[in-house]
């Protein structure tokens, strides 16, 4: 098959998903072809060696790659945020025919909903079908984090969301509750097929701990509840420094927060204010440094906001940290507390819940080494026979050729064959 890949963000953007799909693809034999934006994730600021042009292509890990231009934000700003969402739908529509040739079948990953706007014009203008990956459920998403407050335009952009869903041969979801969010909406049963993320255990695995690169991060000595990823709205890490507060008698325990995100200054501002010596930023590091960074951690933080949609919400990290061989702290409700209980990878306390998280870091502080080292092997194994790549992605493979097979161009819903 020759696989069109449509998202918006690609690397040198720090989104190993998309490439790691690309790349299991072409290894199993197909020909597959990227549309992506030009890179601006997670500043807001175009990476070096690029500037924006009609369009570019190139080639990365054996994939070719097109990119169309956009207006490039990542930023608190709503409206500059619809304007980058919003261009490089427009791009992706208006250029996309003409730059990438046509292929059998297209492989959506959404967010954002609007490259719904590209997939439904290229299935349209080609007659091909187009699997529609929901990694995040919109308009919850956008109410949940601020993003948009209007209900008007929420309920424009969950029509929206519906055409597209219409339109898609096959609709492919992270999580029960992603499936259950959809037939609620109307979406035939039938249409959706649940498979969650993978995790790559070449990239995430058990590493030893480095003491130099401890005492260099000022980690030495100390039990590290690590939280790593992105520090936006969505994650509510304000309840982690209400936490810290609660454990000022606990001088061991330490937040240590690895990443960047909208909410980062006011976190750091709030840190100086309260005086909290027991959290620790470290700032954003590369995907390949991480299994290093994990080793120095004696616990791995999850936590999101107390919403909804969260609690059909299964972030990545999860499946990364149980990769890692540590335990997992999962401050979150629902699908992604289940990931981790269901396995005994660690323990669950309630989100936005400060003295509960605080509770949960002491129960872990007065583990012994071996019963946290239970809960970390409980979570690799699963990584390994769960959560393997080439497994999940070959489910992805599965549906992609049934679509072809079927030729379903018409949006009408088909009947995604059981893939476990």
């Amino acid at each position: 098959m020759h696989i069109l890949l449509l998202r918006q963000f690609y690397p040198p953007e720090p989104t190993p998903l998309g490439p790691e799909l690309a790349t299991t693809l072409q290894a199993k034999g197909h020909q597959v072809t990227v549309l992506t934006g030009f890179p601006n994730y997670p500043t807001g600021k175009l990476y070096p060696g690029y500037r924006l042009r009609p369009w570019m292509k190139e080639v990365l890990e054996g994939i070719s790659v097109v990119r169309v231009p956009l207006y490039p934000d990542h930023g608190r700003s709503a409206l500059k945020r619809v304007l980058n969402y919003v261009s490089f739908a427009l791009s992706g529509s208006l250029l996309g025919p003409f730059i990438v040739p046509k292929p059998d079948v297209i492989f959506v990953y959404h967010p954002p909903l609007t490259v719904g706007a590209i997939a439904w014009v290229l299935h349209r203008l080609w007659r091909v079908p187009f699997l529609y990956q929901i990694q995040d459920m919109w308009p919850e998403t956008l109410e949940a984090t601020g993003m948009l407050t209007n209900l008007r335009i929420l309920n424009m952009v969950g029509r929206f969301a519906k055409r597209v869903y219409a339109e898609a041969g096959a609709i492919a979801v992270i999580s029960p509750g992603f499936r259950d969010n959809l037939i609620q909406k109307g979406v035939p049963s039938r249409k959706i097929v649940f498979i969650p993320n993978w995790v790559d255990i070449k990239v995430h695995h058990p590493a030893p701990r480095d003491p130099q690169l401890a005492e260099d991060l000022d980690l030495a000595n100390t039990f590290n509840v690590m939280f790593a990823g992105n520090v936006g709205e969505a994650q509510g890490l304000e309840t982690v420094l209400e936490a810290a507060e609660l454990l000022r008698d606990l001088p061991e325990a330490r937040f240590v927060i690895v990443g960047d995100g909208i909410a980062m200054p006011r976190l750091r501002a709030e840190v100086e204010a309260r005086h909290l010596d027991n959290v620790r930023f470290l700032g954003r590091y590369p995907a390949g440094t991480m299994p290093a960074l994990y080793a120095l951690a004696d616990v791995l933080l999850v936590h999101l906001k107390d919403d909804p949609l969260f609690r059909i919400t299964i972030p990545h990290k999860i499946l990364s940290y149980m990769a890692s061989g540590k335990p997992v702290l999962a401050a979150v409700a629902g699908d992604a507390a289940d990931v981790v209980l269901e396995v005994g990878a660690g323990i669950h306390c309630p989100p936005q819940d400060p003295a509960a998280l605080a509770q949960a870091v002491r129960d872990f502080y007065g583990m012994t080494a071996a019963e946290r080292q239970s809960m970390a092997e409980c979570g690799l194994r699963a990584a390994h026979e769960k959560y393997d790549r080439d497994i999940l992605v070959g489910q992805i493979e599965a549906v992609l050729e049934q679509l072809v097979a079927g030729q379903n161009t018409t949006g009408e819903a088909i009947h995604v064959s059981s893939l476990g």
